[in-house]
């Protein structure tokens, strides 16, 4: 039987739908995820507790919320080596300032205010004065970590004065039986979301990754904007080292060390591109996930966490061939 018109255009859509879905590799990654889920759950008996699937949920959730932030600042072309050390940075600030009586809130303010200023001394330094983000970052990151180190004369912080239980609960508790680090990578990720794809600052951050002097041209904010980046990045990252810091009981200035290695991976994984403009809030969470349960499952099969380190690179450097294969046959 011959289709009728309204048939033939509803079959086309549907082809297009599944052949853009299949074509994005956040698409991928989440079916790897799942994949590498459903494995974990057949070949042990421990990865489907309650108790092994909280553990996973928080702990993917620290990297995710800095990896959205990290995704904002790949879109530019850039990067941000120092999270890691803001991470520390501000849960310094927060353990010091609560330890010497000072309310959550008072605490908490101040651990985002030190991250902010990270974030726009990096941007001011990068948009402005035109420095190289490796640097810039690079730099930052041993600066923050040393900051932090004389904050506390690198002693352990574990006591939070009066408000101390309401930062492990911030931290370490859970409302429904839903982590509370989880809770507020699902929000940051929506309003992340939101803002990719429906403010004049989205479309301005994917413009400057596209072409940034044709941004210019354009009239679009680039100092501002990009300044805006990488203090979104650094907010990010001040917002795990508060949930951390209350997670773990305690502070120290190794805190958040190496963390910049599995939030690039995450990010990178998740569909963003190093050259800049390509890059998603839902792929950011999708590649936490990822790296979470390669890690999960390592301890659970009884393998080495040494390995990690290499799977987690070869997938950065398995997604990347895969998006400048893409890249290649959409110019050809």
């Amino acid at each position: 039987m011959n289709e009728t018109l309204e048939q033939t255009i509803d079959r086309q859509v549907h082809q297009g739908a599944i052949s853009w879905l299949i074509s994005r590799q956040t698409f991928w990654v989440f079916l790897a995820a799942v994949v590498a889920c459903v494995a974990l759950t057949l070949a042990t008996d421990t990865f489907a507790t309650e108790r092994n699937l909280f553990n996973v949920t928080r702990n993917f959730a620290f990297v995710g919320i800095i990896a959205l932030g990290m995704t904002a600042v790949i879109i530019t072309a850039g990067i941000d080596l120092s999270v890691g050390s803001v991470v520390v940075l501000s849960g310094m600030v927060v353990g010091m300032t609560m330890s010497a009586g000072y309310s959550i809130w008072i605490g908490g303010i101040l651990a985002i205010a030190a991250a902010l200023l990270v974030g726009f001394i990096n941007g001011v330094l990068i948009s402005y004065v035109k420095m190289p983000p490796f640097v810039v970052t690079l730099g930052m990151l041993s600066l923050a970590r040393s900051l932090a180190m004389v904050l506390s004369d690198n002693k352990m912080v574990y006591q939070f004065g009066p408000d101390h239980d309401k930062l492990l609960w911030l931290g370490g508790g859970s409302t429904l039986g839903i982590p509370h680090p989880l809770i507020v990578l699902a929000v940051l990720a929506l309003l992340t979301g939101f803002a990719f794809n429906w403010t004049a600052w989205g479309r301005h951050v994917f413009a400057i990754g596209g072409n940034e002097h044709a941004a210019t041209l354009t009239g679009v904010p680039v100092k501002h904007i990009k300044t805006s980046v990488y203090m979104f990045s650094s907010l990010t990252a001040g917002i795990t080292g508060v949930l951390e810091v209350g997670w773990l009981g305690g502070v120290t200035t190794n805190l958040g060390q190496g963390m910049e290695l599995s939030v690039i991976a995450a990010a990178v994984i998740g569909g963003a591109n190093l050259a800049g403009g390509i890059g998603t809030a839902f792929g950011a969470v999708v590649g936490a996930v990822l790296i979470e349960v390669i890690r999960n499952s390592l301890i659970l099969l009884g393998i080495s966490t040494f390995w990690q380190g290499a799977f987690v690179g070869s997938f950065i450097i398995v997604a990347v061939m895969f998006d400048r294969i893409r890249a290649s046959r959409a110019n050809e």
